[in-house]
């Protein structure tokens, strides 16, 4: 599969010039209306966009996660870090040194990225659960792997082990290459999206299966089962047809050849970037080093509910698809 019609006449991101680091939103700016507008941005599709890096990264660290060889694995294409635990997974190095610091450098990170968070997206402080952060040391372009595994190919993101019901994906990105930008594909917004594909793609089928009484039993028990840490079932009818749409897109020859929306879009060395992907189809084309952290936040935080993928899904399927 690849890519045609690709335009780059108008840029997927809104660049953010009003708030800088170190002192953020200034003593004179009218910082929560701005907050308020830039997650209007946010939720409609947009990807918000900052030339420099608007939280604490020290170069040495930056140099240190460059540094690492990571092995060329199907498995462990990241290096994970769990802030709720503080687990860090997915290392290749064998040297005892440098795991303890890269969990450093990590931790520090998660910690500077997520306090960024609360003060520039002021609406969502407080309300966002925290998921995890990654260091991706591969370069994306060549990599093989398989369909549904690869960044190359457009798609919306869904996670098969930790579902949402409902809640939105919203992920933060750095380039820390030092040389070479991280390129993206873009395509149109959820709520243009899915009214085009959503019914081609079976969403009727799990608006079935959301009303039926044992799904509903199920999922209850799942999500009881998740509440006390066992990681078993606790999937909405929303979360399984993403999951499915995730790899629906993927698979589409045609989405991908013919998406005449699609725009690309170059993010250069010590840039970062920070988009819904659960609602912004993307593919990264290439890149190598960047730092990544994700939080997901419920329907009830967001400041325009109805574009949301969730609300999206529902009123096409015209039934609810989370209990």
């Amino acid at each position: 599969m690849g890519h045609t019609s690709v335009t780059a006449t108008s840029p997927a991101w809104t660049k953010v010039e009003d708030y800088a680091f170190p002192g953020g939103w200034g003593p004179d700016s009218d910082a929560q209306r701005r907050a308020r507008e830039y997650c209007r941005h946010l939720e409609a599709g947009r990807i918000l966009f900052f030339s420099g890096i608007p939280f604490d990264l020290p170069l040495a660290d930056q140099h240190f996660l460059i540094s690492q060889k990571q092995a060329q694995s199907r498995f462990h294409k990241n290096i994970s870090y769990r802030p709720k635990a503080g687990a860090l997974h997915g290392i290749s190095s064998e040297s005892a040194e440098d795991r303890q610091r890269l969990h450093e450098i990590m931790r520090h990170y998660a910690a500077a990225v997520t306090g960024f968070l609360a003060d520039f997206l002021r609406p969502y402080a407080g309300k966002f659960l925290l998921d995890f952060a990654s260091f991706r040391p591969l370069e994306e372009q060549g990599r093989e792997l398989p369909t549904h595994r690869r960044n190359d190919l457009l798609h919306v993101d869904s996670f098969p082990t930790r579902p949402t019901q409902g809640a939105r994906i919203l992920r933060i990105f750095t380039n820390i290459n030092p040389a070479q930008p991280r390129i993206w594909l873009t395509g149109e917004p959820f709520h243009e999206l899915a009214p085009k594909y959503a019914n081609q793609a079976g969403l009727q089928r799990y608006a079935q299966q959301a009303v039926s009484p044992l799904f509903r039993f199920r999922n209850a028990a799942g999500q009881a089962l998740r509440k006390i840490g066992l990681p078993l079932g606790g999937h909405s009818a929303y979360d399984l047809f993403m999951l499915h749409f995730h790899d629906w897109l993927k698979f589409n020859e045609q989405y991908q050849q013919s998406n005449e929306n699609a725009t690309r879009s170059e993010f250069p060395p010590g840039c970062t970037w920070m988009v819904f992907t659960d609602g912004v189809p993307h593919a990264a084309l290439s890149g190598q080093h960047a730092l990544e952290h994700t939080y997901i936040l419920p329907r009830s935080t967001l400041v325009s509910p109805e574009v949301a993928p969730v609300s999206v899904l529902e009123r096409l399927a015209g039934t609810k698809l989370v209990s």
